[in-house]
């Protein structure tokens, strides 16, 4: 952690909405003047695809059924928390970009499933933000948690994540649903010991709990609109937080726990707003003032 040069680390499993919770911070971030820093949790695959499918295959035939893009192994993470410490001690560091697909390709100039080369962060930022599968990683030998002063969790109930993540892989990247349900079973083994234990680690969780039946996700035709859900926020720590504010200015909410306030679907953006602001401004008033 770093009074000068603050980090800021959203961590949710794929198919849980840290896209959709970027564009909120990319907001806070115009609206305020705040220059960020980005790196996408994807960059730090340890495999491009073609290695991927290769390592997965030598897996399989070993008799690892489990080995997926959630393990720990599948990452270089000493190379993530390297990046997190140097940039909270110096403000510099280094990422680079997987492209995902022709779109992106296009705008990078390096081809699909394949990682742009590492480049050096450009000058005058005033924060790191950081959005992927490890961005609150805690282990015997991994602390990219402690290196963070804002840790964002994004977890939707199991069943709507699965439900997201099989109409975004058939609708953006082509897959058939049967292979989409084979990986989130590969990942099953990684997602409770890899993705689960870092909501322990983080300030703040965004959990989104459907209120329509989402009992079989894998024929679900739809997803379920922010209408048909609510929200549970949940603080690690409830000291300084306004829950009576919040619960004022958010219609329709209340308090669940002492540290834990719901909120109706179609309020989440506002209740960011009104959450992350004033915690994203401290942290950049802080640095300044360093």
């Amino acid at each position: 952690m770093s009074r000068k040069h603050p980090i800021i680390s959203v961590t949710g499993s794929s198919g849980a909405g840290t896209t959709t919770v970027k564009h909120t911070f990319d907001q806070i971030f115009r609206r305020e003047g705040i220059t960020p820093v980005t790196i996408e949790g994807d960059a730090f695959h340890r495999f491009n695809r073609a290695e991927m499918k290769a390592e997965l295959a030598a897996r399989l035939a070993a008799g690892d059924e489990t080995f997926s893009h959630f393990s720990l192994e599948a990452n270089v993470l000493d190379e993530l928390q390297t990046i997190f410490r140097t940039y909270g001690e110096t403000g510099t560091g280094r990422t680079r970009h997987y492209v995902h697909d022709e779109a992106e390709a296009a705008r990078w100039g390096t081809p699909p499933g394949a990682f742009t080369p590492w480049a050096p962060f450009e000058d005058g930022s005033d924060l790191l933000f950081y959005e992927g599968l490890h961005g609150a990683v805690k282990t015997d030998t991994l602390d990219i948690a402690g290196e963070a002063d804002l840790k964002i969790g994004v977890v939707p109930v199991i069943n709507l994540e699965w439900i997201q993540k099989i109409h975004r892989d058939r609708a953006m990247r082509g897959y058939t649903t049967e292979a989409v349900t084979d990986t989130i079973l590969r990942r099953m083994h990684a997602y409770a010991h890899v993705i689960c234990p870092q909501f322990t680690e983080t300030d703040i969780n965004f959990q989104r709990v459907p209120v329509v039946d989402t009992s079989n996700p894998f024929i679900a035709r739809w997803i379920p609109t922010a209408d048909e859900s609510l929200v549970v926020i949940r603080f690690r720590s409830p000291r300084g937080i306004d829950f009576a504010y919040l619960t004022q200015m958010i219609h329709g909410s209340w308090m669940s726990r002492a540290n834990s306030i719901v909120i109706p679907g179609n309020k989440l953006d506002l209740a960011m707003q009104l959450i992350l602001t004033p915690l994203i401004l401290r942290l950049v008033d802080q640095a300044r003032r360093a």
